[in-house]
């Protein structure tokens, strides 16, 4: 059974080594993710600035996902949490962590405890395959933006509040 919670500071150098085991193959991508680098400073200023949340599975983090609000130092484009810095432990095997992590956070966090009706995140127009997993996530591509990082940033929203009959 998995943990859900906020990271704290004392998370900070887990949180770093899942990060870099996570986004060696960005890296080997050439994609300029602030994650794929990121040293302990990095994330102890997204554990402060952010939501930073984190899986647990016995006592050890297996995924982290952090959200950034509108209201926060670096807000997403749409007034809604803008996910980011999602990763999950290369080594625990395609067990569905990373679904799971996600799938806690828009619903339970940003649906349900923040009661936002959406959600936005941005990845790397170059990536091979995250932009079709998150449309299979009904994400919808909103517009696109050159940060300077080598790359477009392709801008992706998801309503999580379905229409009323």
């Amino acid at each position: 059974m998995a943990d859900f919670r906020l990271a704290t500071l004392e998370d900070a150098p887990a949180l770093l080594d899942l990060t870099l085991r996570a986004y060696e193959p960005i890296r080997k991508l050439g994609i300029n993710f602030a994650a794929a680098s990121a040293d302990l400073e990095l994330v102890e200023k997204n554990i402060r600035d952010n939501m930073c949340f984190v899986m647990e599975e016995g006592g050890k983090i297996v995924s982290t996902i952090s959200a950034r609000m509108p209201w926060g130092p670096s807000p997403g484009p749409f007034g809604v949490p803008h996910l980011w810095w999602f990763a999950s432990d290369p080594d625990a095997g395609r067990k569905g962590i990373g679904r799971e992590m996600i799938t806690w956070c828009e619903e339970v966090m940003i649906r349900d405890t923040l009661k936002s009706p959406a959600v936005s995140l941005g990845t790397a127009d170059r990536h091979p395959w995250l932009i079709e997993m998150y449309k299979r996530r009904d994400y919808e591509i909103q517009g696109s933006k050159d940060l300077g990082r080598g790359h477009l940033t392709i801008y992706m929203k998801k309503n999580l509040v379905k229409a009323a009959p």
